[in-house]
């Protein structure tokens, strides 16, 4: 019979994983509880901890008391064996947050732009801040995961263009790379926020489900058998140039920098901020964004219903588009104006898709707290990292 001297390292790195996936998953256990809960031998379990323990991966976190005997020890993961940073890259901020090997935060910074395009500078100089603040040192970071508004390109990792932030260029990715001196990874923002949904939120082990968010402009995350999908060119969910009956077509939305899709036609000239704050002034409700619109309109009751059908209307149009093609299940609204309008206004737009569609999806706010798209890069930041660790 042929030997593989391959199989007993693939034992000890299959051992190896199982256990730190439980301990990150479940806290500190005994080593009798790993090797029951694993389905390892006592032994196997003892050789498996004193491994990780070498590697610098778990430690002793206390005592179990027992019955007769002494008490048992509980092994943990060391929270600082590892860290990751998660940035949220917008137009006005960009936001770092550093978490350790658990998720936990340990520090989070924003800092603006000030005018200032060069990005790889300002992800420097908010890395080295957050840093700084949890006392990190920037050679700890194991993953680097930058969500951003535009289009990423799967195959070369670089934002291929983006209306708000011109600064992204072809060989960004390269360049951020070669300063950082690790790799980085840059995803669409919404595609974050989808992230966080589903494991902190409303689409929590949902493995189909679309992520509508609406706020200064409009983007879906679509998450298909439980992963992301972003399209050949990385271009999937962009739903703001879906084209919509009584609304010009968008025609070269690329020929002038930094022009919004709201003034290119498509879905986005109906419901992109702007738009729905002259919107709302129709109806009598002004405010200084719309977001504060929509909110109004949902605590004025039956005066402010005709601003929410119209809005729910005219966001049904990009949802049941979504619906007859993918037929999600479930449609999650994110972003500060879905927010504000809450489930008065995901009610309605329930109901608004099934008038016009022949499926009828469940829809619901967003569930994750805080910055979805910060706490998404996190979470995929925390995924790159572990997967490295595992296999190391």
């Amino acid at each position: 019979m042929e030997r593989r001297p391959g199989v007993p390292r693939l034992l000890r790195e299959i051992n190896d994983r199982a256990a730190l996936e439980l301990l990150l998953a479940s806290g500190p256990l005994t080593r009798g509880q790993i090797g029951e809960l694993t389905g390892l031998s006592k032994v196997t379990a003892s050789q498996t901890l004193a491994r990780l323990e070498e590697r610098g991966l778990v430690e002793v976190a206390g005592e179990q008391a027992g019955g007769r005997g002494p008490n048992a020890a509980l092994y943990g993961v060391i929270s600082s064996s590892a860290y990751v940073a998660g940035l949220d890259v917008g137009p006005e901020f960009v936001t770092a947050a550093i978490a350790d090997i658990h998720g936990d935060i340990v520090a989070e910074v924003r800092t603006a732009p000030d005018g200032d395009d060069d990005l790889v500078a300002l992800v420097h100089g908010a890395l080295v801040k957050a840093c700084r603040t949890g006392k990190v040192a920037l050679s700890k970071l194991r993953a680097v995961v930058i969500g951003t508004p535009g289009v990423v390109d799967p195959r070369t990792g670089d934002v291929r263009f983006s209306f708000d932030l011109p600064g992204w260029h072809e060989g960004i990715h390269e360049a951020l790379s070669r300063d950082l001196r690790r790799d980085v990874k840059i995803e669409n923002d919404v595609n974050l926020a989808a992230v966080a949904e589903r494991t902190l939120g409303a689409a929590r082990d949902a493995d189909d489900f679309v992520l509508l968010w609406v706020g200064r402009g409009i983007g879906l995350g679509v998450v298909l058998g439980g992963r992301l999908h972003r399209g050949r060119s990385g271009s999937a969910g962009e739903i703001g140039y879906l084209p919509v009956p009584g609304v010009p077509l968008a025609e070269d939305v690329r020929a002038v920098p930094g022009r919004l899709p709201s003034l290119a036609g498509g879905l986005q000239s109906l419901v992109s901020a702007e738009t729905i704050v002259e919107l709302a002034g129709t109806y009598g409700f002004a405010g200084g964004s719309a977001a504060e619109c929509v909110a109004a309109a949902a605590m004025a009751g039956e005066p402010g219903e005709p601003l929410l059908d119209e809005v729910a209307g005219r966001l049904a149009l990009g949802v049941a588009s979504v619906c007859v093609v993918l037929d999600p299940g479930l449609v999650v609204l994110g972003g500060e104006i879905s927010q504000a309008g809450g489930e008065v206004l995901t009610s309605r737009i329930e109901e608004a898709v099934a008038r016009i569609c022949p499926v009828r999806p469940r829809v619901v706010a967003s569930e994750v707290t805080g910055n979805p798209v910060l706490r998404g890069a996190v979470i995929a930041a925390l995924e790159q990292a572990r997967e490295e660790i595992f296999v190391s």
